[in-house]
């Protein structure tokens, strides 16, 4: 029987943070060893081209990224690992479901609310149109399965809906994903603990290929609170209560565990341990991804070929998707 196919994808906008791989990149990961499904997992460089960015620096943050992948434990010998622009069935789909989606669905996704408001100087159509793309991302694979966390749900709805409406008019196509929430720890930003770690706020991240010294330095001037007992209080120590969930997340423990591993300790004591926990669970990776990037052709021969095996698949479907509309003569 075969093994229900599992679709995710990140955007290549820079250096990946610790709120990445904790809500991402391990959990790709982990679902690529579980053995339980077959995974696509995209660089999905179309989508990236919607925020501000310099296009001398795409391609190099396209590698970095498939680095990323790889010295994190992705295995293209286990997963398709393939580049979302080198398969032109992407933006040829969305154009038809393009055709079906009203634009009423798109105008109250919440995220175009959001991203449009933080990029008043670039509210692009393909801002308005994401979802679509993400729609196109899923259904050409005949995904089942999208791991996602609840920000995603919205959209993924939406990617079920034009499969629904798509099969009701042109016949038995799409299969309908399903969700698979994760459980994605919430990381805040270590100069401001009530906003979302960001890398606009390189300051305020821990990036996955910092070095001990970087993320030493970071930690230490990470925002605490008053007083010195190390608790867990999201309400009263937000800054406290950010580094003791991060340890948590790498420790295996509970943030209330964590704290009590520490009592009596004082901030100090906590920031120069867990700076220690996050250096060593990623030094493999930075050894890996710098031995990775000194062979920039082994990336792109990893992403032709994983391109190339998702396009076997797409094309397929494509064919198919266009004698059901007409477009066959």
């Amino acid at each position: 029987m075969a093994k229900p196919i599992l679709f995710s994808g990140i955007q290549p906008t820079g250096r990946l943070h610790i709120g990445n791989y904790l809500g991402a990149l391990k959990n790709f990961v982990e679902l690529q060893n579980s053995g339980k499904y077959d995974c696509y997992f995209c660089i999905v460089d179309l989508h990236s081209l919607t925020g501000d960015f310099n296009p001398k620096e795409k391609s190099a943050q396209i590698l970095d990224l498939a680095a990323d992948f790889l010295a994190a434990g992705l295995d293209p010998k286990r997963s398709v690992i393939f580049q979302q622009s080198q398969v032109p069935a992407h933006s040829e789909l969305t154009w038809i479901l393009n055709t079906i989606t009203p634009m009423g669905e798109l105008e109250r996704m919440t995220q175009f609310k959001d991203k449009s408001g933080r990029q008043r100087e670039n509210v692009n159509v393909g801002l308005f149109d994401y979802p679509v793309l993400m729609a196109t991302d899923i259904l050409l694979y005949g995904t089942r399965i999208v791991p996602v966390g609840d920000d995603q749900l919205q959209h993924l709805e939406l990617t079920r809906t034009l499969a629904r409406k798509f099969n009701t008019r042109f016949g038995q196509t799409f299969t309908e994903p399903k969700a698979l929430l994760t459980k994605t720890p919430r990381v805040m930003s270590l100069k401001d603990p009530t906003k979302k770690m960001s890398k606009s706020v390189p300051e305020g991240c821990l990036f996955l290929d910092d070095g001990p010294d970087d993320i030493g330095s970071k930690i230490a001037r990470a925002v605490t609170d008053s007083g010195s007992e190390i608790e867990y209080d999201p309400e009263r120590k937000p800054g406290l209560s950010n580094l003791l969930e991060i340890y948590a997340a790498f420790g295996g423990y509970g943030p209330e565990e964590a704290a009590g591993r520490f009592a009596g300790k004082n901030y100090s004591d906590f920031k120069r341990t867990l700076a220690e926990l996050i250096a060593d669970h990623f030094a493999g990776f930075r050894a890996a991804k710098k031995a990775l990037l000194a062979k920039p052709a082994t990336l792109v021969k990893t992403l032709d070929a994983g391109s190339k095996e998702a396009s076997k698949i797409a094309e397929a479907k494509m064919t198919e998707i266009k004698e059901k509309v007409g477009l066959v003569v």
